[in-house]
């Protein structure tokens, strides 16, 4: 079986939300191997080494960040992700999946060039398999 996507990562602390994305991940077939971190100093922590060890099988295609986090937030977590120079970071599609309406974020988020959209939840499962067929075509 062929997988669009072959490692995605979901940063994110609600188990919910991690279970029910998990599941239609698995089930669309949409990621070979899945990422979960808590927060976005876990994730950072992972990067940092994966990006220096230059493995490119370790850095995910897709990327979907949570906003609201404990000890680092999805902001926190962007600032400190483009003080790194890694060039395999222009190959990772980065997508902010919030509970937030707040306009304000929406634009904050434009304005991150890392940062590709910015998805409200719930996502729907064919805006989620939208996010993956579309990295693997782009």
């Amino acid at each position: 079986m062929k997988y669009p996507i072959e490692l995605a990562c979901i940063i994110d602390d609600d188990d919910m939300y991690i279970s029910l994305i998990t599941k239609v991940i698995d089930l669309r077939k949409l990621s070979k191997n899945l990422l979960i971190f808590r927060n976005g100093k876990e994730a950072l922590s992972y990067f940092v080494r994966a990006f220096k060890r230059l493995d490119r099988r370790d850095i995910p295609e897709v990327i979907l960040l949570d906003l609201n986090m404990p000890v680092m937030d999805g902001w926190q977590f962007l600032n400190e992700l483009g003080k790194y120079d890694f060039p395999d970071l222009s190959d990772t599609t980065i997508y902010i999946v919030s509970s937030s309406i707040n306009p304000a974020d929406l634009e904050r988020s434009k304005a991150i060039s890392l940062v590709k959209d910015f998805l409200v939840k719930p996502i729907k499962p064919s805006e989620l398999a939208e996010v993956f067929l579309t990295k693997k075509v782009s």
